[in-house]
């Protein structure tokens, strides 16, 4: 194994990223405000005011099974989210160097057509897109797919990896010199093939939960392959990302725990063999911004007040009590009834899911009647993440993000706007300029892919070969 320099330098710059949510309690949607969460024109938006702002990477999420509430369809929740390679793919012809970003599961998909098709968004983005590799192992989701819960949680991530050394290695299959731009590939006595004799090699892997012998069908693009990224904090989706992840869409924006976060993943990335700052941090953030500190409190006071309504609020408490509570004041005090569930369950989502319901309500009685709060008011302290939060004005809020630059804290902001499609425009039009004057973030794209305005290495084929034989 490679030996690797122990010791990090902070870049002393920041990235920013856009993550597209759809509909959910982070969302104002009931504004007059609010666009269209399917429509291409909210997206085209988004994406061209975060290329404005020279943002490295437009992010989508996955939805494999829509949102449910009480065994319906959740009708506050996500609307629905369009596939997001076909999205990326139509957003790479209206953009010309954000990195172009997927959120795609590894449980449901097969890694040689998972692997084309990423590697075909990222030939037509000329070498900008990326992979935001995730793991689902309940029943409720894999029913969409006919398989149950047929992978245990334990396992999820050896099945990941897995799956993601298999697509490393069709990606790195085709030699850097497979095609010449003159149609000569290769040596002489090849002129006219394409690709050049001996060039491409085959992939094989027999594993315990798929096999695979592939010849890869698309040459590298200019990035080489998809930059990867992992947004899992357990300890063992640390160490796969570590293993395997360009970069860490991270749950963690404040300050100290951002810097033990960094601490975490270093002593991790170089026990895994790899160099100090091969892995780049952006945790999930959201800016309330004004310019005034005063102005963004009362912004701060509204977005929560659309974001947690009073159909959220009971909505959001029905989850944890397994029962309707409509009757339910919202100004009142939380229900004094017992659950009627003993373990929530990801119907909503992964924030929802495994509480053990009868202790959690009571804790959560106890301690709304400790502060007086209403249910509205609880709900909105719990659902929002305060600790993802920077409110303030914009040069108080680029004060903050500078202090992490200097100690290189992460290396950018994954940013949520609560508002579509126009919740990056404060951003870029204020803070991004505030940003570039303490010299903190770029004032042009260092280039074309995605790999190299994020500042990152170019992976290596000799050093991926074939996926092991299990």
């Amino acid at each position: 194994m490679p030996q690797h320099s122990s010791a990090f330098t902070p870049s002393g710059t920041l990235q920013l990223g856009v993550f597209f949510q759809g509909v959910n309690s982070g969302t104002i949607w009931k504004a007059a405000e609010s666009g269209s969460q399917t429509d291409f024109e909210s997206f085209r938006r988004i994406a061209q005011t975060a290329e404005r702002g020279l943002f490295a990477a437009f992010f989508l999420g996955e939805g494999l099974r829509l949102r449910e509430h009480l065994g319906r369809p959740h009708a506050l929740d996500v609307v629905g989210r369009p596939d997001a390679q076909t999205m990326l793919a139509a957003l790479a012809s209206v953009t010309t160097h954000i990195g172009l970003a997927a959120t795609q599961n590894t449980t449901y998909n097969d890694p040689a057509d998972l692997a084309h098709r990423l590697s075909s968004l990222d030939l037509i983005s000329g070498g900008r897109a990326a992979w935001n590799m995730v793991t689902t192992d309940n029943a409720w989701t894999g029913e969409n797919f006919r398989r149950g819960g047929y992978l245990d949680h334990a396992d999820r991530y050896v099945h990941a990896e897995a799956f993601v050394r298999t697509a490393k290695a069709i990606w790195d299959s085709w030699a850097p010199d497979a095609i010449a731009s003159d149609g000569t590939a290769g040596t002489a006595g090849t002129a006219g093939n394409w690709p050049a004799d001996g060039a491409v090699r085959r992939v094989h892997h027999e594993g315990q939960h798929y096999t695979v012998d592939y010849t890869p069908r698309l040459p590298r693009s200019p990035q080489h392959h998809p930059v990867l990224f992992q947004a899992g904090d357990s300890p063992a989706g640390r160490d796969f990302a570590a293993r395997q992840a360009d970069v860490i869409f991270s749950a963690h924006p404040q300050f100290d725990a951002a810097v033990a976060f960094r601490a975490d993943i270093i002593e991790r990335t170089l026990r895994a063999g790899r160099p100090a700052d091969a892995v780049k941090i952006m945790p999930a953030s959201e800016f309330i911004l004004a310019p005034t500190s005063a102005e963004a409190a009362e912004k701060k006071a509204w977005v929560r007040e659309l974001q947690i309504g009073p159909q959220q609020a009971i909505a959001y408490l029905e989850q944890f009590w397994g029962r309707q509570l409509d009757g339910w004041d919202p100004d009142g005090p939380l229900p004094d009834i017992d659950p009627a569930v003993e373990e929530t369950s990801e119907t909503r989502g992964s924030g929802f899911h495994g509480a053990k319901a009868g202790e959690l309500t009571a804790q959560w009685r106890q301690e709304a009647a400790e502060k007086g709060q209403s249910i509205l008011e609880f709900v909105r302290a719990k659902a929002a993440r305060s600790d993802a939060s920077f409110v303030g004005s914009y040069s108080e809020v680029a004060d903050t993000l500078a202090d992490y630059a200097r100690v290189g804290a992460v290396d950018g902001f994954n940013i949520s706007p609560w508002l579509i499609p126009t919740g990056l425009d404060d951003i870029v039009n204020h803070l991004v300029p505030e940003l570039q004057e303490r010299g903190v973030y770029p004032t042009q794209y260092r280039g074309t892919t995605l790999r190299e305005n994020l500042g990152l290495a170019v992976p290596d084929r000799a050093a991926a070969g074939e996926p092991a034989i299990r």
